[in-house]
């Protein structure tokens, strides 16, 4: 794509050139680096087979397939209808072995029984299910894990972090039936969000459609050799291709029909089921958590589920022994020096927003480009800081930008010398989520190429990951399209030093409504997590 563009000039400074197991007596819970999200038992997941081919797959093929069995969901049994689907209003829970009071650091399991609109009960499963433990008045709260056992029922297991009354919450996000929806919409409607190119050349403008890929159209290819991406756009009537100027996000497109619509409709989505259980009473014991006594916060492969909780509106990760930083003071010293590049999205930019409102030395620099798009540059010369935050490159849902402005963040990264004090932050799902899983899969491998080259040449870079966010029911970004994305994600980095902050996680259970621009007090504890990385003692 480079080739056809202006060259982007460096915004980057002049000085740039120069310069486990917990302690405690519980049930054991798991700690996988891919996410018990939502656990299928193995026995369960349909065995499928296949002819023997007539030569070995590759190993990105050999990729594929086994990301794509791991994300592997349920489907329903039949045509899909509103009476027949899973009802939000009819489902019974009951907790298993119920007990008088429960001690901190013991597990609560909870027994969901799913009925359709007909009061009928479910014969099969792939309900998105999720939950939460939470106590209000402490502003606490931790994610609970669901497992689906494929004939109607499924059992919910809470960990129980914290003494006190707790509440259980439990919502369908969406029925078995509107999976199906989400799925066939994101495998076989790529374009229901479309993108528009503006075309210039001596005071000539034509706009037109852009996308990954158009078929059965005559279109300008913009490729990237050196990661094998492509971006096309609709041939203009009168000018060339090399006068593509800027992108923009062009409109969504309906893409379900009538019944469709009925099973996703928002009276139907994210629905709180009617539970009838009173609060439980968990009290204090010897066995109770000692989060103090966990590492320090390192690149680590396993990281426990549920990866942490909130007590007093403070994230406490059960993966490492983090910090917090209160006061600007503190930030800024511990990210004093450093070399922070961030690429992603929005929810990454909000990171990079909230570090700017809260250390007061840190000062923007105005590149004149598009805020949603960057890159948005900040320093502190008195500390030696730089951070900046740049879109992860097409496709990006974003206001008027300039095609040259836009990176993919493979070569960013490649381009990136590392060292001790450079530290890597990134994100990508949000805007992947209207594309069957294949594209997501070839763009986080050249992501991770590019990281893995990062380590060769300077192993003690600090990368950092940060997941998917909740908060989105549409056809267009579900959480249930998200989670697909999140567990793949994970899995292509398990086998890289990468640190983790469990944004899923802590957007899944706080007190405020999920969105997927968590507010405030979310963003505080997910920088917390961050500099905890930076500055793990």
């Amino acid at each position: 794509m480079a080739r056809l563009m202006r060259a982007s000039p460096c915004y980057l400074p002049l000085w740039m050139g120069l310069c486990f197991l917990l302690p405690i007596t519980m049930k054991i819970w798991r700690t996988e680096w891919t996410p018990n999200i939502f656990y299928f038992p193995s026995s369960m997941v349909p065995a499928t087979s296949s002819p023997s081919p007539v030569t070995s797959p590759s190993p990105q093929a050999h990729e594929v397939r086994a990301l794509k069995d791991l994300v592997t969901w349920p489907e329903p049994q039949g045509i899909l209808n509103l009476e027949s689907s899973t009802s939000p209003f009819n489902c019974d829970c009951h907790i298993l072995h119920p007990k008088a009071n429960y001690s901190v650091g013991e597990s609560l399991e909870v027994v969901l029984t799913t009925k359709d609109h007909r009061n009928r009960p479910k014969m099969y499963g792939g309900d998105f299910f999720r939950a939460k433990l939470h106590s209000p008045k402490l502003k606490a709260g931790v994610r609970g894990l669901v497992t689906d056992h494929q004939n109607g029922t499924y059992t919910v297991s809470f960990l129980l972090p914290w003494p006190g009354d707790v509440e259980i919450s439990i919502r369908l996000f969406h029925s078995s039936e509107a999976v199906q929806v989400m799925r066939r919409a994101r495998d076989t409607r790529p374009d229901k969000v479309y993108f528009s190119g503006l075309f210039q050349r001596n005071g000539t403008e034509e706009k037109t459609e852009c996308n990954l890929e158009i078929p059965d159209k005559q279109v300008c290819v913009y490729g990237d050799e050196r990661i094998e991406e492509t971006w096309v756009c609709v041939r203009p009537r009168n000018l060339p291709c090399d006068s593509l100027v800027y992108h923009s996000v062009g409109g969504y497109r309906k893409v379900t029909n009538a019944t469709e619509e009925k099973l996703i409709a928002g009276e139907l989505t994210d629905k709180e089921l009617p539970i009838k259980i009173p609060p439980v009473h968990v009290i204090t014991s010897i066995s109770s958590l000692d989060t103090k006594k966990l590492p320090a916060c390192a690149p680590e492969r396993l990281v426990p589920q549920p990866s942490g909780y909130y007590y007093n509106d403070i994230w406490t990760t059960l993966a490492c022994s983090h910090k917090t930083f209160p006061t600007p003071d503190q930030a800024s010293a511990c990210l004093k020096g450093k070399i922070i590049f961030m690429f992603g999205d929005s929810t990454l930019r909000q990171w990079w927003e909230y570090l700017l409102d809260f250390i007061p030395s840190l000062k923007q620099i105005n590149l004149h480009v598009g805020y949603k798009s960057g890159p948005l540059l900040a320093v502190d010369p008195s500390s030696g800081l730089m951070l900046q935050w740049r879109g992860h490159g097409n496709p990006l849902r974003t206001e008027k930008t300039m095609m040259a402005d836009l990176h993919y963040m493979a070569n960013d990264i490649a381009n990136i010398g590392g060292g001790p004090d450079v530290v890597i932050v990134f994100t990508i799902w949000a805007h992947f989520t209207t594309y069957p899983v294949e594209v997501y899969i070839r763009r986080v491998r050249n992501i991770r190429r590019a990281i893995t080259g990062l380590f060769q040449r300077s192993p003690k870079t600090t990368v950092i990951l940060k997941t998917a966010n909740t908060g989105s029911t549409s056809v267009y970004g579900s959480d249930w399209l998200s989670l697909q994305l999140d567990i793949m994600l994970r899995k292509m980095f398990s086998e890289l030093p990468v640190a983790i902050v469990d944004a899923w996680d802590m957007t899944s259970c706080h007190y405020l409504k999920e969105e997927i621009h968590p507010g405030k007090p979310i963003i505080q504890n997910e920088v917390d997590m961050f500099l905890s990385f930076i500055c793990p003692l």
